[in-house]
């Protein structure tokens, strides 16, 4: 004999028998079986609207004192345009000097004038393309770079023999641009130091920082002792005497022998023209410091690596004990 096996979620009714009313009413009269159940009045219950949510403007073109993360600017005082610029790392301030002076700058689409100052709601623009501008009051400083450049690059963004530049290995960023602390030759490899403050490259090259330069140096030629002593005490260039503050012996035989050289100034091609001038040639050059800064042994040539921001701003508290000056000249080892 088969037996329905039922379970608790199967409806109790048998084939053919309309389920009951789930929601009936006590003593109300019963349907016969078979007979059609009345039409239920079915009650359509509108949404409720949904609350539009509306944005703040964002953008430098509408925002007014709207930041782009829809929270009020803080208040900033007016800064002079080129030293806005500079902090922005679109270049020297001696640079932004010029453009604005040749009418390349504009701000709220009037030609700049040299003197005017600037507020975060501003739109300064560069041949026609928006910068984005950093006030001191902001709470990020701004980002620096440590590169091994190696021999074989140029440290210039445009070549006219095409050959490698070291501008092509650093991160791309939006809105700024890296500017090169010093500089150093086409067969000179190194430490190289990048930033996206030209406030902060001025201050790292301007020779009031007094921030050594050291080198290892490899040279073809007996460096005697009467050398040695001419390259400590002063020797003449075509462009002022120089000097090195330190020059210690590296080892080495032969051809193949080294020396650890230090000063204060980045002139052209200085440490070259120096052994040039005392009769030796330097057949490999490597810079190994800058300053607070000391290549890493672990970072690779053509690898680079970024300061912290505590790092950097440790640095900045470093730079501000010494006075500030106009921008410096140009190095290249």
């Amino acid at each position: 004999m088969k037996t329905n096996k039922r379970t608790p979620f199967r409806s109790a009714q048998s084939k053919g028998e309309a389920a009951p009313a789930a929601h009936s009413e006590r003593g109300a009269p019963r349907r016969a079986r078979g007979a059609e159940a009345p039409p239920a009045e079915e009650v359509v219950v509108a949404p409720a609207p949904r609350r539009r949510q509306v944005k703040a403007p964002t953008g430098r073109a509408n925002r007014g004192n709207i930041g782009r993360n829809g929270k009020p600017l803080v208040e900033a005082k007016p800064e002079r345009l080129q030293k806005i610029l500079a902090q922005a790392g679109v270049g020297s301030r001696r640079e932004m000097e010029e453009w604005i002076a040749a009418g390349k700058i504009s701000v709220n689409g009037v030609v700049a004038t040299l003197g005017q100052s600037v507020v975060p709601t501003d739109k300064v623009k560069i041949g026609g393309r928006l910068i984005n501008i950093r006030f001191t009051g902001s709470s990020r400083p701004p980002r620096v770079l440590m590169y091994h450049k190696p021999e074989g690059e140029i440290v210039s963004r445009d070549d006219p023999d095409g050959r490698p530049s070291v501008f092509a290995a650093l991160p791309r960023m939006r809105g700024g641009r890296w500017i090169v602390v010093g500089r150093l030759d086409f067969n000179t490899s190194g430490l190289l130091l990048f930033t996206t403050s030209g406030d902060l490259a001025n201050r790292l090259m301007h020779p009031s920082s007094e921030l050594v330069r050291e080198y290892a140096v490899r040279v073809l030629g007996e460096l005697t002792l009467d050398a040695q002593k001419n390259l400590l005490n002063g020797i003449e260039l075509e462009d002022g005497p120089a000097n090195f503050s330190s020059l210690v012996d590296g080892g080495g035989e032969g051809a193949n022998h080294w020396y650890r050289v230090s000063l204060f100034e980045g002139r052209n091609r200085e440490v070259r023209r120096m052994f040039e001038a005392v009769g030796c040639t330097v057949s490999r050059l490597i810079r190994v410091r800058y300053g607070p800064f000391t290549l890493p042994p672990q970072l690779k040539r053509g690898r680079v690596h970024e300061l912290s921001e505590a790092e950097v701003k440790a640095l900045l508290r470093e730079l501000e004990k010494t006075p500030r000056n106009e921008p410096g000249s140009r190095e290249s080892a």
